[in-house]
């Protein structure tokens, strides 16, 4: 019986560059799409929400063998909870930031706009940047909690579902990722962000990031580090 070889840095990192831009490729682009078939609002968020949470279950069903977080909190909170080197981690968020890129990129292209067009849809205020808290919040929880509950079948489905449902009931329709935040801001589209609104944004996910990883201590107050997601 053979060992399992595992992935290389160069692997994994491809896996979250391809998966990051095809995420937001799909974020942006039925963003877009949602828009020329429809002017009701409430259509357009259902087909984008719907849209990435099916792209979510498929990239994460068959990049995960591989590497599969697309997300640099969901990356950091792997450093702190020690299932993953800082110095992988780090080759990681930089391919996740630039696969977004790519991603929003991409989306521009097939939908014949410019390649890059700094989003003008200023999202800011305190109730945003709390559904931020949240959206992260429960994202990291429930990935983490399929984790430890020895169940990283079913992270795919999870996540989808979280993310879905947080699309509606968060003020902010649920960015919770850094890369993807980073990436909506070059397509002035339905999905975009302006630049000046990133940084709250990222500091709010980073927030519920690191409220998630107490919680984690607390409901599984185990010496020994659960598996990796990604790989």
């Amino acid at each position: 019986m053979s060992a399992t070889v595992a992935p290389s840095l160069v692997a994994r990192a491809t896996a979250e560059l391809v998966g990051t831009a095809l995420l937001v490729a799909t974020v942006v682009g039925s963003g877009v799409m949602a828009t020329r078939l429809t002017d009701d609002v409430a259509l357009q968020l259902l087909a984008n929400s719907l849209a990435t949470g099916a792209a979510l279950v498929a990239l994460i069903v068959s990049l995960q063998p591989v590497s599969a977080a697309f997300n640099p909190v969901v990356t950091l909170v792997e450093v702190a909870l020690r299932v993953l080197p800082a110095r992988v981690a780090a080759h990681l968020v930089v391919a996740q930031v630039v696969g977004g890129a790519l991603g929003a990129v991409l989306a521009n292209v097939m939908f014949e706009l410019d390649p890059v067009t700094l989003s003008t849809h200023d999202r800011t205020g305190t109730g945003l940047w709390v559904g931020e808290v949240v959206a992260t919040l429960g994202l990291v929880l429930v990935i983490f909690g399929c984790v430890r509950a020895a169940r990283t079948d079913a992270i795919a489905w999870a996540v989808a579902g979280w993310i879905v449902a947080a699309y509606w009931f968060t003020s902010s329709t649920s960015f919770a990722n850094p890369a993807v935040t980073i990436a909506r801001t070059l397509s002035d589209s339905f999905a975009g962000i302006s630049p000046a609104s990133v940084p709250m944004f990222v500091l709010m996910q980073l927030v519920g990031g690191g409220i998630a990883l107490g919680v984690l201590r607390l409901l599984h107050p185990t010496p020994s580090p659960p598996e990796a997601i990604d790989g």
